[in-house]
């Protein structure tokens, strides 16, 4: 009997583990932006033009010149509309790096001006403001991004 109880807890928490892998939180692994769903873009929208036009523009245009280094050493912000490079990262690294800023991802030393959104966006926050940004890419680019982000 004991046995069955080790073997059922056991079964609980791997069923657990694989269920928190599909929710933003601290241990998240698997993201899918919502770009689809017009509760969140129209959400998203809101939140890009409080937390995140101010640098990377109204119109989601970047800053200019973005692909040169400043006095500073950093890079200007980017477009968020096709011509950037943003919809050539999978939903999960956009998450992150929006959560946890980009010298997180870029290396030891990397500086940057855009912050970490971990305590200032909530986790559904920061996909609904993906999600608007997404929203404005060209159907093909939304295609492209989705089975980049999604290869199964």
């Amino acid at each position: 009997m004991l046995k069955w109880i080790a073997i059922g807890a056991i079964a609980i928490l791997a069923a657990a583990g694989v269920a928190s892998r599909y929710w933003p939180g601290d241990e998240l692994t698997t993201v899918r932006i919502p770009f689809g769903d017009s509760t969140a873009v129209a959400r998203g929208k809101a939140v890009y033009a409080e937390a995140c036009a101010s640098c990377h523009g109204a119109n989601l245009e970047g800053q200019p010149n973005w692909r040169e280094r400043l006095p500073n050493g950093r890079l200007p912000a980017p477009p968020h509309d096709e011509t950037g490079h943003t919809w050539h990262h999978v939903d999960q690294h956009l998450f992150e790096i929006t959560k946890y800023g980009v010298a997180k991802f870029a290396g030891p030393g990397y500086e940057s001006d855009m912050f970490a959104f971990e305590g200032i966006l909530s986790d559904s926050d920061i996909l609904a403001s993906l999600a608007y940004i997404k929203s404005t890419w060209p159907t093909a680019i939304q295609l492209r991004h989705t089975a980049m982000s999604n290869p199964s």
